[in-house]
């Protein structure tokens, strides 16, 4: 069955301090350019007869599935956690509070990670490590550098699409106003997802 784009989450009318343009442009072109090309990429690899294609051509597909299908879902994950005030809830802050020290810790983190991919591209990423059952921030210089036993809760997008109409080369800029417009609710109802996996996967 083809993959269908996830209907926009947020209100790109009432984003603070992002326009409706940037956010449309960003979904449709960028993460509906991802969904589009994973279709494409799954109707070749129905094509194949896997036992005699040569190595090239299954290595070049199945790369090229992987950065289409992370690029999906970290989108979703990106899209899913904007429009609301930047303020996490009492049982977020203390998990938080618990991995990092304090809030102000992670988010001191998140944001200087962000700022340092500025200009260049990639994702910062708040994942919940199953194998080790804490949050941590991740650096990811592509699609496909994610945390092996890790479940993104929080994805920043840092590739240049994801800013420049509205903030140009002020990569930094877009960082602070990402995180005050992040909705926490739907951060920590993907964290308590993760946590209730790993624990049903233990049993």
């Amino acid at each position: 069955m083809p993959y269908v784009m996830k209907p926009l989450t947020c209100d790109p009318m009432h984003l603070r301090g992002m326009s409706e343009r940037l956010i449309v442009s960003h979904y449709e072109n960028n993460y509906g350019g991802a969904v589009k090309r994973l279709n494409l990429i799954e109707e070749k690899l129905a094509e194949i007869e896997f036992a005699t294609a040569p190595g090239f051509i299954l290595n070049g597909l199945k790369r090229e599935q992987l950065v289409a299908m992370n690029s999906k879902i970290l989108h979703e994950n990106f899209f899913d956690a904007l429009g609301d005030d930047g303020k996490p809830g009492t049982a977020m802050r203390q998990a938080i509070t618990r991995d990092f020290g304090s809030y102000e810790r992670w988010r001191s983190q998140f944001i200087a990670m962000g700022k340092a991919l500025g200009g260049g591209s990639g994702w910062v990423l708040l994942s919940w490590s199953h194998r080790d059952g804490k949050l941590v921030n991740q650096w990811a210089p592509d699609h496909c550098h994610t945390l092996a036993d890790g479940r993104a809760i929080l994805a920043l997008d840092m590739y240049e699409h994801s800013y420049h109409i509205d903030f140009g080369a002020k990569a930094a800029t877009y960082v602070d106003t990402f995180m005050d417009a992040i909705r926490w609710k739907n951060v920590e109802h993907r964290l308590t997802e993760a946590t209730t996996q790993g624990r049903l996967g233990a049993q």
